[in-house]
């Protein structure tokens, strides 16, 4: 769950297609406690749904140098 997540923050989000984790989105707001709205940061689009906690994570950093 990513509760606490502040505006700027770059995060995951869950797909609603195969529910694995998508990168390149970032917080634009918190609306309480347990929803965010999320840009795409390849085109700077906010997504259109506000995502619950349970779809968005703070991005992980790769472990692999070249990525």
């Amino acid at each position: 769950m990513a509760e606490g997540l502040a505006p700027g923050t770059k995060v995951e989000v869950r797909t609603s297609f195969d529910r694995s984790w998508a990168r390149g989105f970032e917080v634009v707001e918190a609306l309480g406690a347990t929803t965010y709205r999320v840009r795409r940061l390849s085109d700077d689009v906010v997504l259109p749904v506000a995502l619950s906690a349970d779809d968005v994570r703070k991005e992980r950093s790769s472990s692999y140098w070249w990525l």
